[in-house]
């Protein structure tokens, strides 16, 4: 009877840790989404030079302020409705949908979704 209260007390406190960290997981990935998300829409339109700068150094200032000029509105248009996406869906604890994160992390990449 001995043993058995033990491997139960033993099997509880197992359970109760591993709950607790996935409790933490969970409230670290739901709230780094909602700042991503809050961030992105707040920063979204710093994707507009961005993308000027990047098609500028890599196909010339014509093609960049052309062709620059409609990816950095198209991006920025992406990047500020994914981050309220990611504001209404932030209880759902997935990784923030834009990568990179935020707008100014790898500033020399394009933004992926």
């Amino acid at each position: 009877m001995d043993k058995i209260i033990k491997l139960s007390l033993m099997l509880s406190m197992l359970f109760l840790f591993s709950s607790q960290a996935a409790a933490d997981s969970y409230f670290s990935k739901s709230g780094e989404k909602l700042v991503s998300g809050v961030t992105n829409v707040a920063t979204g339109f710093v994707e507009l030079p961005k993308n000027v700068i990047l098609k500028s150094q890599q196909e010339g200032v014509v093609y960049g302020v052309t062709a620059g000029l409609v990816t950095g509105i198209m991006h920025s248009v992406g990047r500020t409705v994914i981050g309220a996406l990611d504001i209404v869906t932030f209880i759902i604890p997935t990784n923030p949908s834009v990568n990179p994160h935020y707008v100014w992390q790898d500033f020399s990449r394009e933004t992926t979704y």
